[in-house]
């Protein structure tokens, strides 16, 4: 028999061993559970002081270059900046922040017609590579809070020459002047008999606030110098783009803006005809964003209406849709189907532009095995321009206006072996293509394979005989009964067109061009920036 002791002794070791090693792995868990609570208290709270305050602040958890406080001068690594005038502070220094600095003034008080705008400086964090006003030379290159910015031109100075200088000088809002509403005119204008309230905002989230609420700003600009960047994908330029067609009803054609787009969707095939590039992940400095939208030509975008109406009796009116890009029967409406059927389950993990397209590459793998579209030309009838086409073993139509398609693919063109006349977005006439289905359309977008070009067309009229098949509108996807679709010209918009880029040494001769014309360009062209808004007020 064993020892008793020996037992008790093995026994106690288990348990002594059970205890440490639930000790060592519950103590971690907990500690990381606690902080994990406390930040978001700590969010939390920040949050209340952040959207309480004057400024527009942001919280970071780490600043992408060397910041210092604006209070306690000190070097930060994380804290919170304003969009606004820039001002970088400590998470404690928030509150003294806010009694103590002010922040960008978008409205001055003033009755007076013409007014001198004074520098605004807000002192340290300079940019890099920024020169003195004074003494042209390098600003910020010591490692402490030091020399000063205008919020408005964004031009830089050093503390000794700005103490030598006179605080009465006059800002002339600086390289993107043409770009900035002056804030007299802002007030002078919400003192006019319009009877309604105006947002005096510059940038609108319009997941918050309406297009047709944030395009009321243009009505009270000179005519015809309103410039509007669109932030997110082709959904989103379209959205804006009916509240701009609304502006057109109500009799505002004089103040439509010029559109651009900075693409941050998922497709931009929009933006990528009207050379905004395919995406957008923070790689351009603003201010070279800014300069293309002034050197940007103006065209004109077709819009087009889509009218669907249903074969069977109903008393509801035909649905009518805005095309902008394309429309589509077939596998790649089936792909958008279920990526947006997906996406309205759990939104949270459709956050990603390279998930997006995962996710359509998974649907489009899908299909290539299961082919839900296939004879496509039994159940579908085509007209260009009154004309019907006979149709091929085809999975799915493609309807297009602009030139690019699924995410950066210049479908017309296909291979670019065989002349075409080219597609283009301003001509009124209506590209229409074929596949054979989501393993020819994955041909195409690699240059493999042309597509099935079946004619341009100022109208197309689709005839859906039988059975549901899933289509889309600009990626807006939908399944559809027995239909007539019917694409007929509906307007055109003004937009803004990036013509190229410039390599480093154009723009490097570009900037000394400017520094040498500054000073004759700038009065001129704020003076007559100035005299086109006392004409309209």
């Amino acid at each position: 028999m064993d020892d008793p002791e020996i037992v008790a002794s093995a026994i106690f070791g288990d348990w002594n061993l059970i205890v440490w090693t639930t000790f060592a792995v519950l103590v971690p868990v907990i500690f990381t559970l606690w902080c994990s609570a406390q930040r978001a208290k700590r969010c939390m709270q920040l949050k209340s002081i952040l959207r309480k305050g004057k400024h527009e602040w942001h919280y970071t958890d780490l600043f992408s270059k060397p910041t210092y406080c604006s209070i306690c001068t000190q070097h930060i690594l994380q804290g919170a900046f304003c969009v606004s005038c820039g001002v970088c502070v400590d998470e404690g220094c928030i509150k003294k922040a806010e009694k103590r600095l002010k922040c960008k003034e978008i409205t001055t008080l003033t009755t007076q017609k013409k007014v001198q705008t004074l520098h605004q400086w807000v002192r340290g964090n300079v940019p890099l590579c920024s020169y003195c006003i004074n003494c042209k030379q390098l600003c910020g290159s010591q490692p402490k809070l030091c020399d000063y910015r205008c919020m408005w031109c964004q031009r830089t100075v050093h503390d000794d020459c700005k103490d030598r200088s006179s605080d009465k000088e006059s800002c002339d809002f600086g390289e993107f002047r043409n770009l900035i509403i002056p804030p007299d005119y802002l007030f002078r204008v919400s003192q006019l008999p319009r009877g309604k309230s105006v947002d005096f905002e510059k940038v609108f989230d319009i997941s918050v606030v309406p297009p047709m609420r944030a395009l009321q700003l243009c009505s009270l600009l000179p005519c015809n110098s309103a410039r509007v960047l669109v932030c997110g994908g082709d959904g989103t330029v379209g959205w804006v783009l009916d509240a701009i067609d609304e502006m057109k009803i109500k009799g505002h054609e004089k103040f439509i803006p010029y559109v651009a787009v900075l693409p941050i969707g998922t497709g931009n095939d929009l933006a990528n005809s009207l050379g905004w590039g395919a995406g957008y992940a923070g790689e351009i400095p603003v201010e070279h964003i800014l300069r293309n939208i002034m050197d940007a030509d103006v065209v004109k975008l077709d819009r087009w209406k889509v009218q669907v109406a249903s074969k069977r009796y109903s008393l509801r009116k035909p649905k009518v849709l805005s095309m902008n890009n394309y429309f589509s029967v077939g596998p790649d409406a089936l792909m958008a189907l279920n990526f947006h059927a997906q996406r309205e389950k759990t939104p949270s993990l459709f956050s990603s532009r390279i998930i997006n397209k995962a996710a359509y590459l998974f649907y489009g793998t899908k299909d290539c095995l299961v082919q839900e579209c296939k004879d496509l030309s039994k159940k579908v009838q085509l007209e260009l321009d009154g004309e019907r086409v006979e149709l091929p073993e085809l999975e799915g139509i493609i309807v297009l206006n602009i030139a690019y398609w699924g995410g950066g693919c210049r479908l017309w063109e296909g291979m670019g072996d065989e002349p075409y006349p080219p597609a283009r977005h301003y001509d009124g006439l209506l590209e229409v293509v074929g596949v054979y289905g989501s393993f020819h359309c994955a041909q195409i977008q690699v240059k493999l394979a042309n597509p099935v070009r079946l004619g341009q067309a100022h109208t197309v009229r689709l005839i859906l005989n039988s059975s549901r098949m899933p289509m889309q509108v600009d990626g807006e996807p939908w399944e559809q009964g027995p239909c007539t679709i019917t694409i007929t010209h509906k307007t055109h918009e003004l937009m803004l067109c990036h013509v190229g880029e410039q390599t480093d040494d154009d723009d490097d001769d570009d900037d000394d061009d400017d520094e040498d014309d500054d000073s004759t360009t700038s009065e001129k062209g704020h003076s007559n920036e100035a005299e086109d808004m006392e004409e309209h007020l």
